[in-house]
């Protein structure tokens, strides 16, 4: 098992630098963004990632991994990412999010994103790489666990696989959901991502009661059972990599912290998850 960070939490930072900040607090190496807005454009990808890479490894760190905006094979620049990734050594990719478009549309989607996942099946096989689904709350096509196996299902867990991230499968599914969602889930999980959530209300006028709505907190404070979490992926022999999100800033957090604070809080998160990952071996 790997343990790196969410690069993004690191934006301000240079990879080099990212990578310095992140291996001071304990962790093995990154989870790079190659996205829109990241740590490498996707145009810079052929370029630019196997770079990063050679350097972040030359550090003695390791970027096993990165996040992506991708969602169909034929998209700017998604062969060129496959590519690099193959050619840097980076066995596992996340790809992008499919938006659920309303109500009534859902069965109509899965059919569009399975489609999707063919041609992106074709080229992960292509260039010996993993493609993963992340499991993300809210409006997306991806939510809900059970959905992500009925894409998956039939599928080689060596080509396309689950990116679990059982902080938005607690929201989706807090008593047991989540739980039965893993299970569901255990032959295509690749990747797990850790970060932890609450829920908080306020009065709406509109609604005319209370409306709930999740923040990110810390690994201590939030509604995941963490030691459980690992005792299942201790349980199925999961050996893949772990990405810690710090995601303690702006408005989807329980506070909006400077950078400083932010490695701060991780550095307790990261603490906190070793110690449970050390309890359940």
């Amino acid at each position: 098992m790997k343990i790196v960070m969410f690069s993004k939490h690191l934006a301000p930072l240079s990879i080099e630098e990212a990578a310095r900040a992140a291996g001071k607090l304990g962790f093995e190496g990154l989870d790079l963004t190659v996205r829109p807005g990241g740590h490498i454009e996707p145009e810079k990808a052929l370029d630019e990632l196997p770079k990063a890479v050679e350097l972040v490894r030359g550090l003695g760190y390791d970027i096993p991994m990165i996040t992506t905006a991708i969602t169909g094979a034929s998209e700017p620049f998604c062969e060129e990412i496959f590519r690099a990734a193959s050619t840097a050594a980076v066995r596992d990719i996340k790809l992008g999010y499919w938006r659920y478009r309303g109500f009534g549309q859902m069965r109509e989607q899965l059919d569009e994103v399975k489609r999707a996942l063919d041609g992106i099946a074709a080229l992960a096989e292509r260039y010996g790489v993993r493609a993963n689904l992340h499991i993300h709350s809210g409006d997306f096509i991806t939510a809900d666990a059970a959905v992500v196996w009925h894409l998956l299902h039939g599928r080689d867990p060596e080509v396309i696989g689950a990116y679990i991230d059982p902080g938005h499968m607690a929201v989706e599914g807090g008593a047991s959901g989540w739980k039965q969602g893993m299970d569901l889930l255990t032959p295509w999980i690749n990747i797990v991502a850790v970060k932890d959530m609450a829920w908080y209300h306020e009065y709406d006028p509109e609604l005319g009661k209370e409306r709930w709505y999740t923040k990110m907190v810390p690994l201590r404070h939030g509604l995941v059972p963490w030691p459980e979490v690992f005792q299942y992926l201790h349980h199925i022999g999961f050996d893949g990599t772990v990405s810690v999100h710090s995601e303690y800033q702006g408005p989807h957090s329980w506070r909006d912290l400077s950078l400083e604070e932010l490695l701060e809080q991780t550095r307790d998160d990261l603490e906190y998850l070793l110690s449970v990952i050390e309890a359940v071996r």
